[in-house]
């Protein structure tokens, strides 16, 4: 399942963290990749160790825990700590799959990357090229987001970055470990739960919306990995 959360982070937020992003320290991102991974890579990335990293980092997954929307969409079991990239001048990703398991950094702790989450940094207008594309059950989907917004994707996607030929693009990914393994049932809990939602709101106190919210938690119960 693809998801776009819009606003995840404000105006006022992007703005800040765009200062910080710009004024930090970048490295190449090969550094963080595997051997496959490093041969179709050519970005920047800031250190894992960094404190703008860190501090952003922290703000998202403060925004995430407060979305809804991403809430009932993940399910979130682990969040890896969300980490940085610049691409300009050409830098591109080429097709990958994203690696099954990351460890938190300084931690022996391992997260498996269910679900895969950009958040875009940068205004489609302030650069040529470098749509996120993931192939899916639907075919490629494209996707170039306004700052602030947020895609999420199954982890087990194949996809790339197209080169950016003008202007910089800045973004943070990261993963999640969801309670759910499976994409087919977090999507249809996912589908269940917005149903729940919007008759809820259709229809405030009817005796079947506590049955279906039953039925979704029993689902969860049984489907859960903790």
């Amino acid at each position: 399942m693809m998801l776009r959360i819009p606003a995840l982070l404000t105006a006022e937020e992007v703005r800040q963290c765009r200062q910080a992003l710009e004024a930090a320290s970048w490295q190449d991102g090969r550094a963080t990749a595997g051997p496959v991974a490093a041969q179709v890579k050519s970005n920047l990335q800031l250190p894992l160790d960094s404190p703008v990293g860190q501090q952003i980092g922290n703000l998202i997954l403060d925004r995430l825990g407060r979305n809804p929307l991403f809430m009932s969409a993940a399910l979130p079991l682990k969040v890896l700590p969300p980490r940085f990239n610049r691409y300009e001048g050409g830098g591109t990703y080429g097709n990958h799959i994203d690696n099954a398991f990351f460890n938190i950094p300084g931690t022996a702790i391992k997260v498996r990357t269910d679900i895969s989450t950009t958040v875009f940094f940068s205004d489609p207008g302030e650069y040529e090229g470098g749509e996120l594309v993931v192939e899916d059950t639907y075919g490629q989907q494209s996707v170039k987001l306004p700052a602030g917004d947020a895609i999420v994707y199954p982890g087990t996607s194949l996809h790339h970055v197209r080169p950016v030929t003008r202007g910089v693009r800045l973004g943070s990914f990261f993963w999640t470990q969801s309670l759910i393994k499976s994409d087919e049932q977090r999507r249809l809990l996912f589908d269940l739960d917005q149903s729940i939602q919007q008759l809820g709101s259709e229809y405030p106190g009817h005796s079947r919306i506590a049955a279906l919210s039953g039925t979704y938690h029993n689902l969860l119960r049984m489907w859960a990995e903790s």
